[in-house]
């Protein structure tokens, strides 16, 4: 089959940008347990997310499986409070 054949479907994840300790950042998909990566700036990780992110969801596809469609997104935000101690 010819690749320009086939079609192209956008799909588009919360990742979660952690930073670790040891300096970097780990990044997650809450939608796609285990899917994971690691990126010593932010920009790499970025760029690794969106590399681990597509192999991932070419797996699903090769095992006919389809892709978790999350249809509302988590808000998130930090909350100040202030406490005696």
């Amino acid at each position: 089959m010819n690749s320009k054949n086939l079609k192209q479907k956008v799909f588009n994840y919360v990742a979660v940008f952690d930073p670790a300790e040891e300096g970097g950042f780990n990044v997650s998909f809450p939608e796609l347990p285990g899917c994971v990566t690691f990126g010593r700036t932010f920009e790499e990780a970025q760029d690794k997310a969106a590399e681990v992110l597509e192999l991932w969801l070419q797996e699903l596809s090769a095992r006919n499986e389809k892709p978790p469609l999350k249809k509302k997104r988590p808000v998130i935000g930090e909350v100040e409070v202030a406490i005696r101690v």
